[in-house]
């Protein structure tokens, strides 16, 4: 049996509005075409009566094609979420890119309708190395990290 990671998904409250941030911030490349979806198939599988869809997948930067990719949709129906933003909340947390420059990539972010939530944090872990990151939002409330290790690799 073979697995690999495939997606993320968000769902959104304008899926082409946050798409258009996710391209213009992190460098995300549309893959085609965008959806529309609805049916019995969709119901079934996402547990929601009278479901129905429409988005996009973004290919995330870093990664051939191929690669994983970040799902954005917004249903007809949607639940509304808690107000507050904690990154300590249950459930996923979110999503990370690595930047060669935290402090100009917040304000990209920041520029592009994101907020902040946090301010920039360094430390050095032990046997791994230094760490300097900091926490946003998308203009949605998503949580992002920024980080930047001294050496590039794949932890946390």
């Amino acid at each position: 049996m073979s697995i690999r990671f495939v997606h993320i998904n968000i769902i959104s409250k304008n899926w082409k509005n946050l798409a258009k941030f996710y391209i213009d911030v992190f460098d995300c490349i549309p893959v085609p075409p965008e959806r529309d979806l609805s049916g019995e198939w969709l119901d079934k599988g996402t547990g929601v009566k009278g479901a129905h869809l429409r988005g996009v997948h973004l290919r995330l930067p870093g990664y051939g094609e191929g690669g994983p990719t970040l799902e954005i949709y917004e249903y007809e129906k949607m639940e509304e979420r808690p107000k507050e933003i904690l990154a300590n909340r249950m459930g996923f947390g979110h999503i990370a890119f690595q930047a060669d420059d935290v402090e100009e990539t917040i304000k990209k972010v920041l520029n592009n309708g994101g907020g902040k939530i946090g301010k920039i944090s360094k430390y050095n872990v032990e046997g791994v190395g230094n760490l300097t990151f900091a926490y946003l939002t998308d203009p949605e409330g998503n949580i992002i990290e920024i980080q930047k290790w001294d050496k590039y690799i794949y932890i946390f």
